[in-house]
């Protein structure tokens, strides 16, 4: 059997076709000025190349989501909460997340 699914890869590969590889979507909330994942503050994540990660906005007062790091520019802008906004990650590497209204929130993600 290992080598049957080994030989439809390979002919698969070598005639162009693609395999796909299905994204997860994950949900990180602002709430209490933090970063929040599964009901914990999280300041460290693994997800991997191609994820999705909704910022969501629980907290009263405006949040704005951005990062620097070389594989991964993005700036969110300011929004209030019940607001989300979502980033896709396409690069392996480490992302540094900060808010600019908030300096002490901050999370790294490593994409894999």
């Amino acid at each position: 059997m290992y080598r049957k699914t080994l030989l439809i890869v390979v002919v698969m590969l070598l005639s162009g076709a693609t395999l796909q590889v299905i994204a997860r979507d994950f949900v990180v909330l602002q709430k209490d000025k933090t970063f929040v994942l599964d009901g914990r503050k999280v300041e460290k994540y693994a997800i991997k190349q191609g994820d999705i990660i909704h910022f969501e906005n629980q907290d009263p007062w405006f949040h704005n989501i951005f990062s620097l790091s070389d594989i991964k520019t993005f700036d969110l802008g300011s929004f209030p909460k019940g607001e989300s906004r979502a980033v896709t990650f396409n690069k392996t590497g480490k992302v540094e997340i900060e808010c600019a209204i908030h300096p002490g929130m901050f999370m790294e993600v490593e994409v894999k």
